[in-house]
């Protein structure tokens, strides 16, 4: 979706810096030419049928102006080609009518400079997809610094979407900062995902406290408080089993958990490339147990991008942190603004 869009907002800046092109035409010319003639210039349609040109008026006065005053009719199109492909992109249909909303109302009508076309509207596009991603944020390594140790940190999340690799990731970011942490391996119910997370905590040096298999989540995270008390360990990261939000006994469990334990925070973990599944899930999720935050993945290799525009806007839950690669490195804070200059180009 990031380069069809930014395909989309070149065509249209072009387009009304076409305006300047079309002055230097009747100066070659050496003549003022009928209004048709002029219309008729104005208005050839290129090949792709996409671009998005200046009204005929609107052309003719900017060639005597040095601002462009940009009209409804100006921008129709590429609006209606735009919320399409943000839709295409995974983007949700509310957050789509808003975007475009926005954008319909910092354009039209506005008057910029026609040496600063292409700076202005970009800008102003950029403008408008941050203050829809844009939430009150929690950075994990503050909060943990900040508050009563140990600090509980339950992560949540379906099978697959690379959670336990996360885990991973926001304890080699805390160690960093010279904090201590362990692991408490809470799914008992996966194959394999108490092998998982040992294999993590060996490469980073950390503590896991385990039981067997089938053994209940919660008794494994209570002995992982108390192991941290009586070390003097800065925060818990607790496995929990993937589920789905349809999981009803999982969910129970889940829930179990959150009323023994109290974690501080609640994370879920899930796919960048999800889209609206992602939302569905992370909206049930908050409303059985309360979610603080989100951690989206595989921002790398994310070709669409919709749901990173439509998570923090649609569920009320904030984008904490976006994972850009496998290594324990790569992870970084959310940043709306970079995601919008990655957008706009």
């Amino acid at each position: 979706m990031f380069d069809i869009l930014k395909k989309k907002l070149s065509a249209f800046v072009n387009s009304i810096t076409g305006a300047e092109k079309a002055k230097e035409e009747v100066k070659k010319e050496k003549k003022v030419e009928g209004p048709q003639e002029t219309k008729a210039k104005i208005e050839k349609k290129p090949e792709t049928g996409k671009e998005i040109r200046l009204g005929a008026v609107s052309t003719v006065k900017s060639l005597f102006l040095k601002e462009v005053e940009i009209r409804e009719e100006d921008v129709k199109e590429l609006l209606d080609n735009l919320e399409l492909e943000l839709l295409e992109g995974d983007v949700s249909l509310e957050v789509s009518q808003e975007i475009i909303e926005k954008l319909r109302n910092e354009l039209v009508g506005a008057k910029i400079e026609k040496e600063k076309l292409n700076e202005t509207i970009k800008e102003k596009i950029k403008k408008t997809l941050v203050e829809v991603m844009e939430r009150k944020r929690i950075d994990i390594v503050e909060y943990v610094k900040s508050h009563e140790k140990p600090v509980k940190i339950l992560f949540l999340g379906i099978n697959g979407a690379g959670k336990t690799t996360t885990i991973a990731k926001i304890a080699k970011m805390l160690m960093d900062n010279n904090m201590r942490v362990v692991f408490a391996a809470s799914d008992t119910f996966r194959a394999a995902a108490i092998e998982q997370i040992e294999v993590h905590a060996n490469r980073l040096g950390v503590k896991v406290i385990k039981k067997d298999y089938g053994s209940d989540p919660t008794s494994v995270a209570y002995d992982a408080m108390n192991y941290a008390r009586a070390h003097g360990t800065d925060a818990i990261l607790i496995d929990t089993a993937g589920r789905q939000e349809t999981n009803i006994n999982l969910i129970n469990e889940l829930k179990k958990m959150n009323r023994v334990i109290k974690p501080d925070l609640k994370i879920y973990v899930g796919e960048s490339i999800a889209g609206n599944a992602l939302i569905e899930q992370v909206a049930s999720f908050n409303r059985e147990i309360g979610v603080d935050g989100v951690i989206l993945t595989k921002l790398d290799c994310d070709a669409k991008g919709g749901t990173i525009l439509s998570v923090a806007k649609t569920t009320g839950v904030p984008v904490l942190y976006v994972g850009v690669g496998q290594d324990y490195d790569d992870i970084e804070l959310f940043d709306a603004k970079k995601i919008a200059d990655r957008v706009v180009g």
